[in-house]
């Protein structure tokens, strides 16, 4: 296992010009150190200018490899007399995109938007940065199958075949960039932005996967970071195994807690059951028919099991999304009767779930930051067990599981995210997010030792700008005024529709 990373030997250091200078150990060249970046108005966002920074394909040996290309924003604060800085922020996934978050960001939070340059990025091996290639659409397409369920002998194989397939392909169609799409490595690219920015120090808010990269951020260089905002954290205090070995559980937790009482107390106006179990078993009827008849969405889309499972889990990220799903499961009941427009709405409940790109960066990650069991015929029964117990993202579990068993073995540094020298930081979390569990918040706020933990009510995944006051002020008052609460604390949870 490779050692702790340290600090000293990544710093960048801004000039009194805003270039980034080059170490004294010669860790940061001066083509990177030096370069200025370029400056024009984004594409379709007229708030925002975006600009291309090069970076090395290794931090870790700079000179080796060729130079890569990280896509880069910023949003300038609505009131430079009253600027205090930098507010840098991420996406999600692994494998959302960043660059055009800021314009989002700056309409939902004026008060932040006018104290700082909100800036972003699209990490390395996304689209607009250098991109990593591992599937074309079809193989992307029959990666994860009709039916996750299905645990015959045939479709098992066909599970770790298909992962074995893609953990091979983005080695060998990616021109040797797959090892380097780690967190460790973006966080570096991340300090060159902020020295590039001539920024001494900057704020920070992540949520959900971008929680680890702000906590291995501030872990590899706590001297810049002025405030941590983590919203919705993964578990970083472990590996990206342990994180995503509770995912079935919470995901079937929000699903049969919170989404299916919601969908019973609703039986008056979408009639699928008066009770947590006729909603449920009415559910589960409609998956088992879809094996046997898909029903054409148009546009050469076919709704299957994995389709169904797929757009529910999607609808539990916010309680916002029960009602679209909701209505579109009533539709399905009536399908031959129902009217065009009808229609249309059940296609849009039920979008195409992930892309090739995001799905090549996720596996990157995932598979590269922290170590995995290489035991297949392991995968194979633990994840039959969560298939049984929780199969609504258990099922899917053996594909993500199996990806990693067959990738190669990484060299990427192991990072330990203790707290040390950083500001008290702020973390949100609710008690039933489908897909970062609180038992993995639980455990990151306990790491990130100095860290305030706002525990919010429901199950919403991502607390801030979410339509909860509570949170909101919370967030404002530490990004503006640097008061964090002074012990962990709670919010209810946002109001819901129906």
């Amino acid at each position: 296992m490779a050692g702790l990373v340290t600090v000293a030997t990544a710093a960048l250091l801004p000039a009194a010009t805003g270039s980034a200078a080059a170490t004294g150990d010669g860790h940061v060249p001066a083509r990177y150190a030096e370069q200025r970046l370029s400056w024009h108005a984004c594409d379709g966002k007229p708030s925002l200018e975006c600009a291309t920074m090069t970076v090395p394909r290794d931090w870790h040996h700079p000179a080796d490899g060729p130079d890569l290309a990280v896509s880069v924003s910023r949003h300038r604060a609505a009131d430079p007399a009253a600027r205090r800085g930098v507010l840098m922020m991420a996406a999600g996934g692994p494998g959302g995109q960043g660059l055009l978050r800021p314009a989002r960001f700056a309409e939902k939070s004026p008060a932040v938007a006018a104290a700082y340059d909100i800036v972003s990025f699209n990490q390395r091996g996304l689209p607009l940065s250098s991109p990593l290639t591992c599937q074309t659409k079809a193989e992307f397409d029959a990666f994860f199958g009709d039916d996750a369920r299905d645990r015959s002998p045939a479709a098992v194989r066909g599970v770790v075949r298909r992962s074995r397939q893609l953990a091979r392909a983005c080695q060998e169609r990616s021109g040797g960039l797959a090892p380097y799409i780690t967190t460790d490595q973006t966080v570096r690219d991340m300090d060159l932005f902020r020295a590039l920015l001539g920024a001494r120090r900057i704020a920070y808010y992540g949520p959900s996967y971008a929680t680890m990269i702000g906590a291995y951020y501030a872990t590899e260089f706590p001297h810049r970071v002025d405030r941590l905002v983590l919203d919705s954290p993964v578990g970083f205090a472990g590996t990206w195994q342990s994180f995503e070995e509770g995912q079935p559980l919470s995901f079937q937790r929000r699903f049969e807690q919170d989404f299916l009482p919601w969908l019973a107390a609703h039986d008056t106006t979408y009639h699928y059951g008066r009770t947590t179990a006729e909603a449920k078993a009415k559910w589960e009827a409609r998956r088992r028919a879809l094996r046997e008849h898909p029903v054409d969405l148009g546009d050469g889309r076919r709704l299957t099991p994995n389709v169904l499972d797929n757009a529910t889990v999607q609808a539990l990220y916010n309680a916002e999304g029960f009602a679209p799903l909701a209505a579109a499961l009533s539709v399905l009941e009536r399908w031959d009767t129902a009217t065009p427009a009808e229609r249309a709405a059940v296609g849009r409940a039920f979008p195409v779930y992930l892309s090739p790109e995001f799905l090549a960066e996720f596996a990157a990650v995932t598979c590269n930051d922290t170590p995995w069991s290489r035991d297949m015929d392991g995968w194979v029964r633990r994840t039959a067990a969560y298939t049984a117990k929780y199969p609504l993202a258990g099922a899917r579990a053996l594909a993500f599981a199996a990806t990693c068993a067959a990738w190669p073995a990484s060299h990427a540094p192991r990072v330990h995210v203790t707290g040390k020298g950083l500001p008290t930081t702020l973390m949100l979390a609710s008690r039933h997010d489908p897909a970062t569990h609180y038992e993995g918040a639980l455990g990151a706020h306990r790491a990130l030792r100095g860290s305030r933990l706002v525990t919010v009510g429901g199950g919403d995944h991502g607390q801030y700008q979410n339509g909860n006051p509570c949170v909101d002020s919370l967030v404002d008052r530490y990004l503006l005024a640097g008061a964090a609460p002074a012990r962990d604390t709670t919010c209810p949870a946002p109001g819901t529709s129906g």
